[in-house]
């Protein structure tokens, strides 16, 4: 599901396709306001330059006519030029005092003033904005002077056409460039789907044949164009290709390490069966002679005859461990499960233990329920014991080896705890895996690191947990749990074979500080 999301998007919302269309219609938008404000901004320049000029005319032409003209004939004569000429006119004397008004409204003494001494330039009234030009007269009126006005609006009255214009031009380019963008951007998008569709051709296909051992075969995507998704088909391809022979290479290093594996499997199951039979023999015939029945024998002799026995006991251990990890390994070994009283095999277990904690001072104790009944190989649940409580009274150099029984829901938990050196927390999990053992070197070398990883597999194959918990100078606590006898089963008479508890009521002697309670 998580390989199909992230190569499928949905259809028309691909980046592209509206990513180019929005970068043409800004653009162009962008353009079309530029180009308005510089036309509308020449416009403007040139409505001021023609208003500056038709105001210098007028106030020119105006100086010319009333030089000649009677002092009575002045305000009709500027009254028609006003008129005429769209304009507002003054006649002024140099105090800036108005002589003759044709206007909508004169501008104060002071600005009248300040206009005389510049002779031209921008003046703003109520009604507008203007253009005004300074004219005096020619002697004997040299002391007046007219003042045109002519107006220069602000925008130019040409601005709102201009603007249609260059909208509409705007709108008509914008179309056919969008369109032009979406079929580049919609042969695009194919494109991307189409190879889209391939990827997930492949992917589908990869994934409902990843059982086999073949390598799948892929072929090419075509390439359809030569722009980026086409670079990007092309990159696809390599990259396709060696996958495909990066598969091919792995599929066959992991052959020939299944070939190597099996092989070696075999080597060690039939390399413990050919050690195990002259084994046997030298401990039969070490049994033999410590029986003494073809004679008394010395001192040394029962001593060196002891260290045969035990060294071929502990060789035998070590050969059981291997042959046990070939048939796991290869899926060999099958469970015989039945109802098994837990606490008479801790029972048991401890008494087989008991001899080795009688040189130091160690206590070995039972507690918790006596008949409680779990579903389980007898043989298998006393081999996982066994490791578990001869590792803690090996390692526990004072102190207490103690196993407690207790029913936990569905299963019945084992608990060993111990009080000996404890384990570092790096190395919690790294005990369980093969070959792998902790401590000092003299213990380490008394094993093969198997003991833990097999009794985890076989706890495993019961349908139960292990765990451990443990602390440096507090000990270990191992708790393993494994499914409980269903009670209908044994009320339907099927045989608990190990459900006899041992003699004693379940108390077992145990030599010098060893103690089943």
């Amino acid at each position: 599901m998580t390989r199909r999301r992230l190569l499928r998007w949905p259809r028309g919302t691909t980046p592209l396709v509206p990513l180019a269309p929005a970068i043409v219609i800004v653009v162009g938008i962008a353009t079309a306001v530029a180009i308005a404000l510089i036309g509308i901004g020449q416009l403007a320049k040139m409505s001021d330059q023609a208003a500056s000029l038709r105001a210098e005319v007028l106030a020119a032409t105006l100086a010319a006519r009333l030089r000649g003209t009677a002092e009575t004939e002045r305000t009709e004569i500027l009254g028609q030029a006003a008129r005429r000429a769209s304009s507002e006119i003054l006649l002024v004397e140099p105090s800036g005092r108005v002589l003759v008004n044709e206007s909508f409204g004169a501008p104060a003494q002071a600005d009248i003033v300040q206009m005389l001494t510049k002779g031209k330039g921008d003046a703003q009234t109520s009604h507008g904005r203007f253009r005004y030009s300074v004219r005096p007269l020619h002697p004997p009126l040299s002391h007046l002077s007219v003042i045109t006005f002519v107006s220069a609006p602000s925008p130019p009255p040409d601005s709102i056409a201009l603007g249609n214009a260059v909208a509409a031009l705007t709108t008509l380019l914008l179309g056919v460039a969008v369109a032009v963008a979406l079929s580049f951007t919609k042969a695009a998008r194919d494109d991307v789907d189409y190879l889209r569709e391939r990827i997930t051709a492949m992917a589908r296909g990869h994934g409902e044949s990843a059982s086999t051992t073949d390598a799948i075969q892929i072929e090419p995507v075509p390439i359809r164009s030569l722009d980026q998704v086409g670079l990007l088909t092309a990159a696809f391809n390599l990259l396709i290709t060696r996958f495909a022979a990066a598969e091919r290479s792995y599929l066959a290093d992991l052959q020939q390490a299944s070939v190597m594996d099996r092989e070696r499997s075999a080597f060690l199951a039939g390399l413990s069966h050919e050690l195990r039979t002259p084994l046997n023999a030298i401990l039969g015939f070490a049994h033999v002679l410590e029986s003494e029945v073809d004679g008394p024998l010395s001192q040394d002799a029962r001593e060196a005859l002891s260290v045969i026995r035990q060294s071929g006991e502990h060789l035998r251990t070590l050969i059981d461990d291997i042959l046990d990890l070939s048939a796991l390994e290869t899926g060999k070994l099958q469970l015989s499960r039945r109802a098994v009283n837990v606490r008479v095999l801790v029972e048991q277990v401890m008494r087989e233990a008991s001899p080795a904690a009688r040189d130091k001072p160690v206590e070995l104790h039972v507690t918790g329920e006596r008949a409680l009944l779990a579903n389980a190989d007898p043989r298998r649940v006393r081999q996982i014991l066994t490791n578990l409580v001869s590792n803690a009274v090996k390692f526990t150099a004072r102190g207490s080896v103690t196993v407690h029984i207790a029913r936990r829901g569905r299963y019945a938990a084992i608990v060993v705890q111990d009080t000996g050196p404890g384990i570092p927390p790096e190395e919690t999990t790294a005990v369980f895996e093969e070959y792998r053992q902790t401590g000092d070197v003299r213990s380490r070398r008394a094993g093969t690191g198997l003991g833990l990883s097999i009794a985890r597999r076989l706890v495993l194959m019961h349908g139960g947990t292990i765990q451990l918990e443990s602390e440096l100078g507090r000990g270990s606590t191992f708790t393993i749990t494994l499914p409980i006898w269903v009670e209908p089963q044994v009320a339907a008479g099927l045989p608990a074979p190990d459900a006899t508890p041992a003699p004693g009521g379940g108390r077992g002697d145990v030599p010098r500080g060893g103690r089943i309670a």
